[in-house]
């Protein structure tokens, strides 16, 4: 199977199971809608968490799959895994750091890769 397909997948993974523990916590904390704000509370890091993944993996997911369809340099394939990682990484970042006020490593190195990631695959689309 191609790495570009299997990272769509885990991708797909990320975004609906984040959805789904958004769904669990709201049940558990009986709120429907809304959260609070405090930047330290489960339910807004996972609103965050799912919403940031929601904003990115979308186009990311159509890149991989332009890429699987199509024969790609080697190049494409790394930046494709490390894109998958970089999305794994801020969504740890912004559950279990300390706070969403301030970013850490783990938060600040997902976003910089997929930053990265993303363009490059962009810009490989014209190669």
């Amino acid at each position: 199977m191609n790495i570009a397909v299997i990272c769509t997948a885990l991708l797909g993974v990320l975004l609906f199971g984040l959805g789904l523990y958004v769904s669990i916590l709201r049940f558990r904390l009986g709120q429907n809608i809304g959260h609070n704000p405090n930047p330290v509370h489960p339910l807004h890091r996972a609103v965050r968490a799912h919403g940031n993944t929601a904003e990115y993996v979308p186009f990311l997911g159509l890149l991989f799959l332009w890429f699987a369809a199509r024969p790609a340099p080697n190049w494409i394939e790394v930046t494709i895994a490390i894109a998958t990682g970089a999305r794994y990484l801020l969504v740890a970042g912004l559950l279990w750091g300390k706070s969403l006020e301030k970013p850490n490593p783990a938060r600040f190195l997902g976003a910089l890769l997929t930053y990265l990631c993303g363009l490059a695959l962009a810009i490989g689309l014209t190669v």
